[in-house]
């Protein structure tokens, strides 16, 4: 093993400098959040449907005895993409899919290519002004070419999912071991911030169209157009305060920076089976995590279908929730500071627990009970994945930060069915998705199992890290 994978503190000693590349690391948080929330999330689920729905309206008026109707049911609305034909309803799910698998083709290599190279800083830089680009260009598609909208969504998810594995992977070489939960804590908490803000000023433009003169589909092109703007604009200040903190490892001669990508790669997942703990941290962590984001994503629909609330008020809720969520990152990074972050994890997962309980019992119609709720499921949103985050990159092998990461972010995405299968499947057995919502307690109770029986002080120590005083 070469020599910069052997150093595990390579934080910079001087502690001003050190805060300063902390608080320009955190900005990231704040830059990219805004294309999970505003892009993912709200806005282009809906558009890209209806554009495609246009495309398929167009289409059969042309080839087909029975139009695609001119409503939302979307029955008979058939597109073609490489020789299938499907509901255009059912573009938004596929596109998900493709783009989850094409990320677990990427990150990887990605990841080793940033170990390899150590040259986190431009890698980041060309991930996140690539991810905005194509952001930026979704304000082109419109009519009926539903075919831009997806290359360029599942380019900029590619690039953003990129990004983040790079992003992450700096955490360790920018704080010492006791900043860690702190400085995870609050960049998760400064992103739910950056990303509320962002998706505010994009819903005034939404609802208030029609008063400066806008159709509702170039309203949400703008969106997209300010989303690009923001995520690139604000990716400037960490760039500005991040540095190189390790050499490069040497080249062969004649070798590419992708063929050592992936012979790094190779060395690490065959080095892996050094590292068990570390490896049992992260098998818990993709099982509560599937049930963190299941609940963030089947929130809406639940109180649309079984609690019966307006959508405005739905769209109220997620702002409301990206709001307390930079509530709960800071909280949890405090109490981290107290008991430790295993600890808090476990606390946060016995909460998750009670805020499911409590949306079983809420009422149809009842708006203020949902709220309750949601504050609930912002509060502990924010603070559950950023000490898992921080936690482990204690356990993570010195200088393969971004490989490890990258399979950290993989893992997540990989099991991310395993929750909607089941939340849909109880619905339909039941008919109800209130037993829908109660069975993801099933994920929280077992994370709490499993992170328990993780000796997470010893899993640091073989990793070759630095102990914090606190875990």
């Amino acid at each position: 093993m070469s020599t910069e994978h052997e150093t595990a503190t390579v934080a910079d000693p001087d502690p001003v400098a050190r805060k300063r590349e902390q608080r320009g690391w955190i900005w990231y948080d704040w830059a990219n959040s805004v294309f999970p929330t505003s892009v993912s999330t709200v806005f282009l689920s809906i558009y890209l449907t209806t554009v495609a729905q246009s495309a398929a309206q167009a289409d059969t008026a042309l080839n087909g005895p029975n139009p695609c109707p001119n409503d939302d049911t979307l029955r008979n609305c058939d597109i073609v993409a490489f020789g299938l034909q499907f509901p255009a309803g059912s573009l938004w799910g596929y596109l998900l899919s493709i783009a989850t698998v094409v990320q677990v083709l990427v990150l990887p290599i990605s990841g080793a290519i940033a170990d390899r190279a150590q040259n986190k800083r431009r890698m980041l830089a060309g991930f996140a002004f690539a991810g905005s680009a194509a952001t930026l260009a979704l304000g082109l598609v419109s009519g009926s070419n539903w075919e831009l909208g997806a290359i360029l969504f599942v380019l900029g998810n590619i690039c953003y999912g990129a990004s983040i594995v790079v992003y992450y992977a700096f955490l360790p070489e920018i704080a010492d071991p006791d900043e860690r939960d702190a400085v995870s804590s609050r960049g998760w908490a400064f992103g739910y911030l950056g990303g509320g803000l962002a998706l505010a000023l994009q819903l005034v433009l939404f609802l208030m169209h029609e008063q400066v003169g806008l159709e509702q589909g170039t309203a949400v092109q703008f969106c997209f157009v300010i989303t690009g703007l923001w995520w690139a604009g604000f990716t400037l200040v960490p760039l500005s305060r991040l540095k190189r903190h390790r050499a490069p490892a040497k080249r062969d001669p004649g070798s590419s920076v992708l063929v050592d990508g992936f012979r790094e790669l190779r060395s690490t997942i065959r080095a892996a089976r050094a590292f068990p703990l570390t490896l049992a941290f992260l098998g818990a962590y993709l099982i509560y995590t599937d049930g963190i984001s299941t609940v963030a994503n089947v929130a809406g629909q639940y109180g649309k279908l079984e609690l019966k609330l307006d959508q405005d008020i739905l769209i109220a809720t997620i702002l409301l929730t990206q709001f307390i969520a930079f509530v709960g990152g800071v909280v949890h990074g405090m109490a981290a500071r107290a008991i430790g972050a295993k600890r808090t994890i476990m606390i946060s997962l016995a909460l998750w627990i009670v805020v499911l309980a409590a949306a079983f019992f809420v009422e149809a119609g009842e708006m203020f009970q949902f709220f309750g709720v949601a504050i609930g499921i912002g509060f502990v949103l924010g603070g559950t994945n950023a000490l898992s985050r921080s936690l482990f990159s204690q356990m993570v092998p010195p200088g393969r930060e971004a490989q490890y990461f990258s399979l950290y972010e993989i893992g997540e995405r990989s099991t991310s069915w395993l929750g909607p299968m089941l939340y849909a499947g109880i619905g339909q057995a039941t008919g109800s998705f209130r037993y829908a919502i109660l069975s993801l307690m099933i994920f929280f109770v077992l994370g709490i199992i499993l992170i328990s029986l993780v000796p997470v002080r010893k899993a640091i120590e073989r990793s070759g890290n630095t102990v914090p005083t606190l875990v």
